[in-house]
C-alpha cells in the first residue's frame, strides 16, 4: 500500500497535560472578540481532541462544564454553548476508532462534520430564543479550526511521543 504512514507507540496521556490545554484553549475563547467572525472555537478543537484521543479520561459531563463555563464568561444563553460541546463530545466519542483509520486530512473531514453540527446546534438555540440568525459566515471558525486539525493533532500528542532512536540504556 502507498503512502502508508508508520504507527508510532504513544506513551500514556498525562491528566496535568490535558487540564493544561483545555484551560488555554478556554482563556483563548474567553479573549474579547466575541463579535469578531471566523474566529475558531479552540474548546471545541481541543475537546474533539481529546474526546476521540483519550475517550475514557474525556467525556459529555467535561463537555457540558466547559461549555457553561463559556456561556458564562461569554454572557450568551445559559446551557447554548453547553448542550452544543456535549453533542460534540457525544460524536466525537462514538466515532473515535473510525476516525483514528484515516490519514488527518481525512481526520480533519470528519472534525469538520462535527465541529458544524456543534456550531449548527448553537445557531438553533439562538434562533428558538428569538435571536437573529448571524449568517453564513458564522460557520467559517469551523473551516479554519479543522484547517488547524493536523498542527493541533501535532501539538498535542507531542509530549505522548517516543523518541525515534532507541536508547539501549533507556527503557522507554
Amino acid at each position: 500500500m502507498t503512502g502508508e504512514r508508520p504507527h508510532r507507540i504513544l506513551r500514556p496521556a498525562s491528566a496535568a497535560f490535558m487540564t493544561l490545554t483545555v484551560a488555554l484553549a478556554l482563556l483563548f475563547n474567553l479573549l474579547p472578540w466575541r463579535d469578531v467572525r471566523g474566529i475558531p472555537d479552540l474548546v471545541a478543537l481541543v475537546l474533539v481532541f481529546w474526546c476521540i484521543h483519550q475517550p475514557r479520561r474525556t467525556g459529555i459531563g467535561i463537555a457540558w462544564l466547559l461549555g457553561l463555563l463559556i456561556d458564562a464568561g461569554n454572557g450568551t444563553l445559559l446551557g447554548q454553548h453547553a448542550l452544543a460541546y456535549s453533542v460534540l463530545a457525544f460524536g466525537a466519542m462514538a466515532l473515535h476508532r473510525r476516525i483514528l483509520w484515516f490519514p488527518l486530512w481525512q481526520q480533519a473531514a470528519h472534525v469538520l462534520v462535527l465541529l458544524l453540527v456543534g456550531q449548527s446546534l448553537e445557531v438553533a438555540v439562538r434562533l428558538a430564543t428569538g435571536g437573529a440568525f448571524p449568517g453564513f459566515f458564522y460557520f467559517a471558525g469551523s473551516l479554519i479550526a479543522a484547517a488547524l486539525w493536523p498542527a493541533a493533532t501535532f501539538v498535542l500528542l507531542m509530549p505522548q511521543r517516543r523518541p525515534e532512536d532507541v536508547d539501549l540504556n533507556r527503557p522507554i
